[in-house]
Formats: structure tokens, C-alpha cells, sequence
């Protein structure tokens, strides 16, 4: 799968990322026990990068390993993604108030990008890449605030929800909503209305964290989604 010619530490890194997009692609799916032999064969390499790469998911929090029965990928709970989105709020919120010191032209040209590849995929129903444009304007805004050591916790902590994010626009209802979301909020960074794209961009994470919980909650009684 990969070019022998890489370094070892470009291997590691290229088995880390193939097992991690995996687990947040939903291929791995929760509680499912990944085996070492099976992942190494799988991706054709030695089990050695494969179990550094496991071990760095479980520091992620995207992988357990129990004791005498291997790792699995992690189960969460509604408490989990409670947790995960109170402090994305509170990271997203830090940064929207700093734009204001720290936005530049290329920022605001860069929001206006993200903004027309999210309406774009919107309008052709791309329901997979809406999400990772979604992604990348939540990102974009966390570097606006200038701060590495947020913008490397949020990186982590929005890995583990990854899988659940298509569950967060899964009506047609919230999908057509978390596009006026995300159009306000640019618009009032754009014009340096910080509050009012703190006050939306809150009320829109609230929202998906409820959508993912309602998931996680209909999966555990066996009840459909309404």
C-alpha cells in the first residue's frame, strides 16, 4: 500500500493516518477489536508502525486498549460528546473573540471559500464532503485565533466525533438550517460582529451535539431516528 522508497517515520505517520481515517469514516466501526496482524497485512507493513499507530489513537481517545483482550475502537457515550462539545464551544468561542485582533484579508478570504464550498456540496446534496468543508471553516476559524496549543487540542478532540458528524445533519430540515448557520457566522466575522458569531455558532454546535446524542441514544434502545 505504501512506497517502500518512504521513510520509516513517513510510514508510521501514512499507517497512523490510514487507520485513523478508518475509525472516523465509520469503516472501523465503534467496539470493533482491531487486530495487529490483520491491520498490518491489511495496509502491508510490519506490525511494528501499526502498533505505534495504535497507541497513538488511544492517546487521541480514539481507540481503548483493555487489559488481556486487545484494542478496540472506542464507544462513546452521551456524556463523552457532551463533554467533547463544551469544550469545542468554549475553543471556538475563544477564537471568534480574538478574530477581531488577529483577522486579516487573507483570513476573511479564506472564510468566504469555505463558505461557497459548504453551499456548493449543500446545493448538490454531498452530504460527505459538506461535511469536511463544514470541518475545514470550524478549523479555519480556530486558527484565526492565533493560538497552536488550541488549535492542536481542538484538532484532537474533533477527530472523535468525526464519525458521528453525518448523524448531525441527518434531516433535511438540519442540513438546510446548518447552512444559515454557517452563512451567518462568516458574515458576522466578516462585518467584526463577534458576538452575534459566537451567539450562532454556539446555538449551531449545541444543536449537532444534540443530533449526535439523539443517534447514540436511538442505537442503544434500538429505536429509529425520527
Amino acid at each position: 500500500m505504501f512506497r517502500k522508497e518512504n521513510a520509516v517515520v513517513n510510514i508510521r505517520t501514512q499507517v497512523y493516518n490510514a487507520i485513523k481515517e478508518n475509525i472516523c469514516d465509520g469503516r472501523y466501526e465503534p467496539g470493533q477489536r482491531l487486530n495487529e496482524v490483520e491491520l498490518a497485512g491489511s495496509l502491508n507493513v510490519s506490525r511494528s508502525p501499526v502498533r505505534e499507530a495504535l497507541r497513538r489513537l488511544a492517546a487521541d481517545g480514539l481507540v481503548v486498549e483493555l487489559p488481556n483482550r486487545g484494542v478496540f475502537v472506542r464507544q462513546f457515550t452521551p456524556r463523552d460528546i457532551q463533554e467533547i462539545f463544551d469544550v469545542r464551544v468554549l475553543l471556538e468561542s475563544y477564537c471568534i473573540q480574538r478574530s477581531v485582533q488577529f483577522m486579516t484579508t487573507e483570513h476573511k478570504q479564506e472564510l468566504m471559500h469555505c463558505l461557497d464550498q459548504i453551499t456548493y456540496y449543500h446545493e448538490r446534496q454531498d452530504m460527505k464532503k459538506h461535511i469536511e468543508a463544514d470541518f475545514e471553516l470550524h478549523m479555519l476559524i480556530i486558527r484565526i485565533g492565533g493560538n497552536c496549543l488550541v488549535e492542536d487540542m481542538y484538532q484532537r478532540i474533533s477527530a472523535q466525533v468525526q464519525q458521528f458528524r453525518i448523524y448531525s445533519l441527518e434531516s433535511k430540515r438540519r442540513f438546510r438550517e446548518s447552512l444559515v448557520e454557517h452563512t451567518t457566522v462568516v458574515h458576522c466575522l466578516l462585518t467584526g460582529n463577534v458576538e452575534e458569531a459566537d451567539r450562532v455558532n454556539r446555538r449551531h454546535l449545541e444543536l449537532a451535539r444534540d443530533k449526535i446524542n439523539e443517534y447514540l441514544i436511538s442505537k442503544q434502545t434500538n429505536q429509529p431516528l425520527e
